[in-house]
C-alpha cells in the first residue's frame, strides 16, 4: 500500500492575467469605423476611439465576471492517484482516465506523442510539450505510481495500427517472462536507449533523495545572480514607442474629427492612422511581454527566481509563476544577509539587478536535486507550454517535481556550476558528445595515408616523410619552411608549419605523425631549422632562474680577501666576482612576476572587416544626417541643392574625423603567459587578469548574449567580455601557445588525435 500520494501537474498558463482580448478582430471593426460616414464628428470619432479601446474593455470584463472563468486561460493536465485529468481554467474536470483503468502509458520517440493504453482500447493524448509534461517528470511519477512506461520507436499513427493489437516483447525476451507480461502493445519495439538514459536519470534522483548531502569542494560564501541578457531594444523604449503611436493615433483621429470627417479622403487617412496605431500599440505590447528577464538568486538556504522587465524593476507577476509551477509557492525574499560576497562574486548592485519582491522561492530544505538541461516554459503571450532550451526540475526527497524553475536566456554552464558551488546536487539529462577538435588532417599528403607505417623525419636540412624501411618518399625543402611551432593542445603536443610568407599551412599532432617532441626539436635545431617551443624555453627559464636564486652572496665591504673569516677551513669561497663594494649580503632575488598588460605576448586587435564596416556605418549615418538636414533646411539656405553641396562634404569630414578620435584609442587584447589584459593604443590598461584566474577563453554559446567572447574562471563564472571582434582563429593561436585554456572551463573532453591516419 502506498503512502504517499505522488502528483504531477503539467506546466500551465497565466488564468486570471488581465490582458486584452481579440485585439485582431477590434483592430478591424475600429478600421471600419474610420472609414463609415457618421456625423457628426464627435460620433465617429467616439466610435473609432470606443473600438480601438475594445481590447483593454472586453479583458477588463473578462477578468471580472465570474462566468468568464472558463475562457481565462489554457487548460492542463494532472497524473496522480485518480488517474489522468485535464483540468479547465476554471478548475473542472474536462476529461479523465482512471488509474484503475489504465494499463500502461507509452511514448513515442519520433514526434513525442503520449499513448495511453486503457481497458477499453488505446488513446492518443497529445505531444508532451502541448500537455506541460516533461519525460522524466512523467517517467518518474508514473513508476511511483505503479504505472508501466514504455518508449517506443516510431510516430502515433504507427502505434494506433490495428495490425498491432497483439502485446509486443522486448527484444531477446522469453514470452512467459513476468517482465514481457507489462509490455503494453505500443508496437513491436521498444526504445532502450532512451529508456536506459531515464532510468539512469532515476536513479540519479534516488541516490541524491537517500543520500546525504555532500559539502562542495569549494564552497561559495555569498549569493550568486544569474540573469539572462537584456533585451535589446529595452521594454522601456518599447513600451515608449507604443504609448507614442497610441497617442499620435489619438490625437489625429481627433484632429480629423474637428475638421469634420465629411470627405472620403479624409475617412480614409484616418483609417491608416488607426491602423497603424493600433498595430503599434499591440506590436509593442508582445514585445514588452517577451522581454522580460529571468533573474536567479542562489543562496545555501533559498532559490529565487523572479522576471524583471528591466534594471532595478521587477515585473509584477508572482501570480504568473506560481499558476505557472503550483508546487512552489511565492514567497518574499529573505532579509540580506550581512556576509559580505566573495570577490570573485560580482554584488547585485553591479550587475544592476536587485532580489524582487514576490519571486519564485523554494527552500534548500526541500531539494533533493535539480535537473539542469532542455524543458518547458510558459509563453508569455498565450501562457501555453512551449519548448525551451534551459529549464531547471527540482524534486524533493520523495521523488516528487516541486517546482519548475524558467531558466531561458541563461547559461547553463554558469547556472550548473552556481548551483553545484552552494550545495545543491545538479543532475545533467545527459553528457554529450565530446567536441571533434580540428586537427588539419585534410591538410595532410595523400602520400602520408599511402605510406603504411610512415612517420616524420629531419634529415637534409629539410622535413622528410619516411616509410618505415626508413626510406624517404616524400622530402620538404628549407627554403619553403618558414617555421616550426611546436605547442600543446588539449594535452597532446601537436606541430604548426608555416612557409616562407608566415602562413599556416599544415597542422597535426605529433602521434599522428610518429615523431616525438623531443626528437623533432632537438633534430630541426641541428639541421638549422627555425624551430619555436615556447612551452620548452619558459621551462628551461624558470630551471634557470630557480638553480640560481639558491646561490648567495658574501657582501662584507671591510674583507679584502674571498673568504668570511669566522668561517672555518672547510669553508667554500662566496661568488664575489663582478660586485660592486656595498653590495647587502643575500640571495639572488628572482626577477618580479610582469603584470599581464606588461608581459612579452602578442597583442590582438580588432579585426580590419570590422573596422572597415564601423567606419562605413559611421560614414552613413553622417551622410544621412547631412542630406536630411539639406532637405528640412535647404528653402532657408539657398535649395536643397546648395545645401547639401556643403553639408554632404561636411558630413563626410565629420564621420570620417569622429570615428578615427574613437579608434586611435581602441581596445586590444594582449595574450601572454602572465595572463590576459585589454590596452588601448594609448597604453590604458581596461582590465586585466591574471593566469591563475583564468580558466576558459572562448565563445560562451549563451542564447541573446552579446558580445559572445567572454573569459571564465574557475567556477564557470564569466569575469570579462571581449567588446571588440578579434580573429579568433589567432586568438585560439595564442592561447594555444601561451598555455592559456581555450573553451570553456571543465567542459567536454576533447577527443585526443587520432593514432592513424
Amino acid at each position: 500500500m502506498r503512502t504517499v500520494e505522488h502528483e504531477l501537474v503539467g506546466l500551465h498558463g497565466f488564468g486570471g492575467r488581465f490582458r486584452p482580448v481579440a485585439p485582431g478582430p477590434f483592430v478591424l471593426t475600429a478600421v471600419a469605423a474610420a472609414l463609415a460616414p457618421v456625423r457628426p464628428g464627435w460620433l465617429w470619432a467616439a466610435l473609432v476611439l470606443a473600438a480601438a479601446a475594445g481590447p483593454w474593455l472586453a479583458g477588463a470584463v473578462a477578468a471580472v465576471l465570474p462566468w468568464t472563468a472558463r475562457h481565462r486561460g489554457p487548460s492542463y493536465w494532472r497524473l496522480s492517484e485518480r488517474g489522468l485529468e485535464r483540468i479547465g481554467p476554471d478548475g473542472g474536470g474536462l476529461a479523465r482516465y482512471e488509474r484503475d483503468r489504465i494499463e500502461g502509458l507509452g511514448v513515442t520517440t519520433a514526434d513525442g506523442v503520449l499513448v495511453v493504453q486503457h481497458k477499453f482500447g488505446t488513446a492518443a493524448i497529445g505531444p508532451l510539450p502541448q500537455l506541460g509534461l516533461e519525460p522524466l517528470t512523467l517517467f518518474v511519477t508514473a513508476r511511483r505510481l505503479g504505472i508501466p512506461v514504455r518508449l517506443v520507436h516510431g510516430e502515433v499513427s504507427d502505434l494506433l495500427d490495428p495490425a498491432l493489437d497483439e502485446p509486443g516483447h522486448p527484444p531477446g525476451a522469453d514470452p512467459g517472462d513476468d517482465e514481457a507480461e507489462l509490455v503494453i502493445p505500443l508496437g513491436p519495439t521498444r526504445d532502450l536507449a532512451a529508456e536506459r538514459r531515464l532510468l539512469d536519470q532515476e536513479a540519479a534522483l534516488l541516490a541524491a533523495a537517500h543520500e546525504d548531502a555532500v559539502e562542495p569542494a569549494s564552497p561559495a560564501s555569498g549569493p550568486a545572480v544569474l540573469a539572462s541578457a537584456e533585451p535589446v531594444p529595452s521594454r522601456r523604449r518599447v513600451q515608449l514607442l507604443g504609448a507614442l503611436s497610441g497617442a499620435l493615433g489619438v490625437v489625429m483621429v481627433l484632429r480629423l474629427a474637428v475638421d469634420g470627417p465629411d470627405g472620403f479622403g479624409v475617412r480614409v487617412a484616418a483609417a491608416c492612422w488607426v491602423l497603424a496605431s493600433l498595430t503599434a500599440v499591440h506590436a509593442s505590447r508582445r514585445r514588452s511581454l517577451v522581454s522580460s528577464r529571468t533573474v536567479w538568486t542562489i543562496d545555501r538556504d533559498t532559490i529565487e527566481v523572479s522576471r524583471r522587465t528591466r534594471r532595478g524593476r521587477p515585473q509584477q507577476a508572482a501570480t504568473a509563476l506560481a499558476e505557472a509551477h503550483p508546487q512552489a509557492r511565492p514567497q518574499a525574499p529573505a532579509e540580506p544577509t550581512p556576509e559580505e560576497p566573495t570577490p570573485e562574486e560580482p554584488t547585485p548592485e553591479e550587475r544592476g539587478v536587485v532580489p524582487a519582491r514576490g519571486a519564485l522561492s523554494v527552500a534548500a530544505t526541500e531539494i533533493a536535486a535539480l535537473v539542469v538541461g532542455p524543458g518547458l516554459r510558459a509563453d508569455a503571450l498565450t501562457g501555453r507550454p512551449r519548448r525551451s532550451d534551459l529549464s531547471v526540475l527540482a524534486f524533493d526527497h520523495r521523488l516528487r517535481l516541486v517546482a519548475r524553475l524558467p531558466a531561458h536566456g541563461i547559461d547553463a554552464f554558469q547556472l550548473a556550476h552556481a548551483l553545484a558551488d552552494r550545495g545543491y546536487r545538479v543532475i545533467t539529462p545527459g553528457a554529450r558528445a565530446p567536441r571533434s577538435p580540428e586537427y588539419g588532417l585534410e591538410g595532410l599528403p595523400e602520400i602520408f595515408a599511402r605510406v603504411p607505417g610512415g612517420r616524420l623525419v629531419v634529415e637534409d636540412g629539410g622535413l622528410g616523410w619516411a616509410d618505415a624501411a626508413g626510406e624517404v618518399v616524400l622530402r620538404m625543402p628549407e627554403d619553403r619552411l618558414g617555421g616550426i611551432e611546436l605547442l600543446t593542445i588539449a594535452g597532446h603536443a601537436w606541430v604548426r608549419l608555416y612557409d616562407s610568407d608566415g602562413d599556416e599551412f599544415f597542422a597535426a599532432p605529433l602521434s599522428a605523425l610518429r615523431i616525438s617532441r623531443t626528437d623533432l626539436r632537438e633534430a630541426a635545431r641541428r639541421e638549422g631549422l627555425p624551430v619555436n617551443d615556447a612551452e620548452y624555453d619558459a621551462y628551461l627559464n624558470a630551471a634557470f632562474h630557480s638553480a640560481v636564486s639558491t646561490l648567495t652572496l658574501s657582501a662584507d665591504p671591510d674583507t679584502d680577501t674571498d673568504t668570511d673569516p669566522n668561517a672555518g677551513p672547510d669553508a667554500a669561497p662566496a661568488l664575489t666576482s663582478g660586485l660592486e663594494p656595498g653590495v647587502v649580503q643575500g640571495e639572488l632575488a628572482a626577477p618580479p612576476e610582469p603584470s599581464p598588460a606588461d608581459a612579452p605576448g602578442v597583442l590582438l586587435d580588432a579585426t580590419r572587416r570590422s573596422r572597415v564596416g564601423t567606419y562605413g556605418m559611421s560614414l552613413l549615418l553622417a551622410e544621412i544626417v547631412a542630406i536630411v538636414g539639406a532637405a528640412w533646411l535647404g528653402p532657408d539656405l539657398g535649395g536643397f541643392v546648395a545645401a547639401a553641396s556643403w553639408s554632404v562634404p561636411a558630413g563626410l569630414l565629420v564621420g570620417l574625423g569622429g570615428y578615427w578620435l574613437h579608434d586611435r584609442d581602441r581596445p586590444r587584447l594582449r595574450v601572454s603567459p602572465a595572463g590576459l589584459a585589454v590596452v588601448t593604443r594609448r597604453g590604458r590598461v581596461r582590465w586585466e587578469l591574471a593566469r591563475d584566474r583564468v580558466a576558459g577563453v572562448g565563445i560562451d554559446d549563451a542564447a541573446e548574449r552579446m558580445p559572445r567572447l567572454v573569459v571564465w574562471s574557475p567556477t564557470g563564472r564569466v569575469l570579462r567580455q571581449v567588446t571588440f571582434p578579434p580573429d579568433l582563429a589567432e586568438l585560439r593561436r595564442a592561447c594555444e601557445r601561451y598555455g592559456l585554456p581555450w573553451g570553456p572551463p571543465d567542459a567536454d573532453r576533447p577527443t585526443p588525435p587520432p593514432p592513424e591516419l
